[in-house]
């Protein structure tokens, strides 16, 4: 029977016998003992392809997804994908994730990478956008490390509502580093407090995310005017770039470095992945950039041609002079953002926004008819805070069996705010939905 084992018994036996091992189990010596499992995992026996698909499907019964009305974001938002999407990215033109390694044969994904690249900064505000990064958590650690190389500063102010994921991602790679990372507080209103800013003497980049993590509106340009810009670099970062369809893009409002995550463009939420990290910068720090740039030259023959005018990798420059280890990039990610900017458009993308803005102030309203409490007076985009009373954690597995899942329970990454939930709201609801939530989670 197949085991889908390519080595046979006698394959095994000679490269153990090349390296002189006497078993497999002593390839894994250097593994401390009680860390080892002691016997082989309980393994149901091999089932015919039949019966394995009847078994996912019945497994996959058990998880519907469509049945429920989700109101989480945080991060990952349910949009609409519009149907041209699927379709095209289907094309085997399209489907890899690499950035190929002779670029210039490529021409069609170059010129899709390039173009992404141009919707991205206008989408962003900036001079210049990347090929892309793994998502948008990696984006701003990459963002962080650029920025200190072109500042030499040894400090980090990063606000406590850039979303927690990307906190823990930047302290996971900053930790065998000297720099300083100082959390900056929030207000009462659920904006970054940025008073401490002016006392920090060797701050060489400050992180704030508009909208932040409790979906505020941040005053990007209040910030901006704070720092020297000699010395401290702005990053702006994001989890919702359609957000920039209705308030202005970070770089209108003096950021110097824009990152975040691009799944909302056309990809789907998929248990949490995969994601985009979009990173675009002032033309100024190109050279400091991470990841590939392509750029757009003549041939030969005068005629149009896409190059890889940037890849300062590793794999192709020293490494001391790398600017980032990242050996790929989510190019097929990146083309899908692409074409949901194309498809959907400059005015589309600002209908979007403006209808998960409406939406969403809808549901904020109606809840505070109700009585409950909105704790943040700041202005929301399409997710925002709420605080019930006490106990509604016993209503909120209730409304599950419902099939409502009625927003993220913010006491797991904010101790101080329990009984909180941040609610957020798209396109994707129509109006007897959000009456339908409304009445559930008040009544």
């Amino acid at each position: 029977m197949m085991r889908y084992f390519s080595h046979t018994p006698e394959d095994i036996r000679s490269m153990l016998s090349a390296i002189h091992a006497g078993s497999i189990e002593d390839l894994f010596s250097l593994i401390p003992a009680n860390c080892r499992m002691k016997k082989n995992p309980d393994i149901p026996p091999p089932m015919s392809e039949w019966k394995l698909i009847r078994k996912m499907e019945e497994m996959a019964g058990d998880m519907p997804s469509s049945a429920y009305r989700s109101y989480l974001g945080a991060g990952r938002y349910e949009h609409h994908i519009p149907s041209i999407l699927p379709y095209l990215l289907g094309r085997s033109e399209f489907s890899t994730a690499y950035t190929p390694y002779q670029p210039e044969i490529s021409q069609g994904t170059l010129q899709a990478i390039y173009e992404y690249q141009t919707l991205t900064s206008r989408l962003l505000g900036m001079d210049v956008a990347n090929a892309s990064l793994y998502d948008g958590a990696s984006a701003l650690s990459e963002a962080l490390f650029m920025a200190l190389r072109i500042t030499k500063g040894k400090q980090i102010a990063m606000s406590k509502l850039v979303h927690p994921f990307f906190r823990e991602v930047v302290s996971t790679c900053f930790a065998p580093t000297s720099f300083e990372i100082i959390e900056l507080p929030f207000l009462d209103n659920g904006t970054t407090d940025i008073s401490k800013l002016k006392d920090m003497e060797d701050l060489g980049a400050v992180i704030v995310q508009s909208p932040n993590f409790f979906g505020c509106i941040e005053d990007l340009r209040k910030v901006s005017e704070t720092i020297d810009h000699q010395k401290t670099l702005l990053i702006a970062c994001f989890t919702e770039p359609i957000a920039f369809g209705l308030i202005h893009p970070p770089g209108d409002q003096g950021a110097d470095i824009v990152c975040g995550e691009g799944q909302s463009l056309g990809i789907p939420v998929s248990f949490g992945g995969p994601g985009l990290g979009m990173l675009a910068c002032k033309e100024a720090f190109i050279r400091n950039m991470p990841g590939r740039l392509v750029g757009r030259t003549t041939d030969l023959d005068g005629k149009p041609a896409f190059v890889l005018t940037l890849a300062t990798r590793e794999q192709h420059i020293r490494r001391e002079k790398a600017t980032s280890n990242i050996c790929t990039n989510s190019s097929l990610c990146a083309v899908t953002a692409l074409m949901f900017m194309a498809s959907v458009g400059g005015s589309g993308i600002r209908k979007l926004a403006q209808l998960n803005h409406d939406k969403s102030e809808y549901v904020k309203n109606g809840l505070k008819a109700k009585g409950v409490r909105i704790p943040f007076s700041a202005p929301t985009f399409n997710e925002f805070v709420v605080q019930f009373e006490n106990g509604f954690s016993k209503k909120y597995e209730k409304l599950l069996q419902e099939k409502i899942i009625p927003g993220l329970p913010l006491s797991e990454f904010y101790p101080e705010l329990k009984d909180h939930y941040l609610i957020c709201v798209t396109e994707t609801k129509g109006k007897a939905d959000l009456d339908h939530f409304i009445e559930k989670v008040t009544s």
